[in-house]
């Protein structure tokens, strides 16, 4: 891959994702509670041939997620990532009907995610319900990759 191929991403999902963090926690400071989760990526906890960059970003996001939890966790805020693996979506939809059977036999409970299955998680970690889990990744993939 090219140096511009690896900085675009890295730029994209941790650099931005960097910015956006640091921009907001000024706010949850001075209110003494907040709330951060990324998402990051099955493709960040266990990598894929062919996406160094994007595994590096996203991998990248859950370190870095987990330092500033342990910065910010006295200031009643959280830090946390969610790492959905096949999802639908548009880019999903767009593989051969051959290709989503690869994907679906991989994993074990036998159907592909959903955008509500990790909406349901980002507003766990949102509620009060969640209060004392920081630094913590919740691999959404249906037992696709078991860490």
């Amino acid at each position: 891959m090219s140096d511009d191929q690896w900085n675009e991403v890295i730029q994209l999902n941790l650099t931005a994702s960097f910015k956006l963090s640091q921009m907001a926690i000024k706010s949850m400071i001075k209110q003494k509670w907040g709330r951060i989760i990324g998402i990051s990526s099955i493709i960040g906890v266990g990598g894929n041939a062919g996406q160094a960059n994007y595994a590096a970003s996203k991998a990248g996001m859950i370190g870095m997620n987990k330092s500033l939890a342990l910065e910010v966790a006295s200031r009643g805020i959280t830090v946390n990532c969610i790492a959905p693996g096949f999802i639908e979506s548009p880019m999903t939809q767009a593989l051969s009907n051959e290709q989503k059977n690869i994907m679906l036999k991989k994993i074990p409970v036998g159907n592909v995610g959903t955008p509500e299955d990790v909406a349901r998680c980002v507003a766990f970690l949102t509620s009060d319900k969640a209060s004392f889990i920081t630094g913590s990744t919740v691999n959404i993939n249906g037992g696709m990759l078991m860490v």
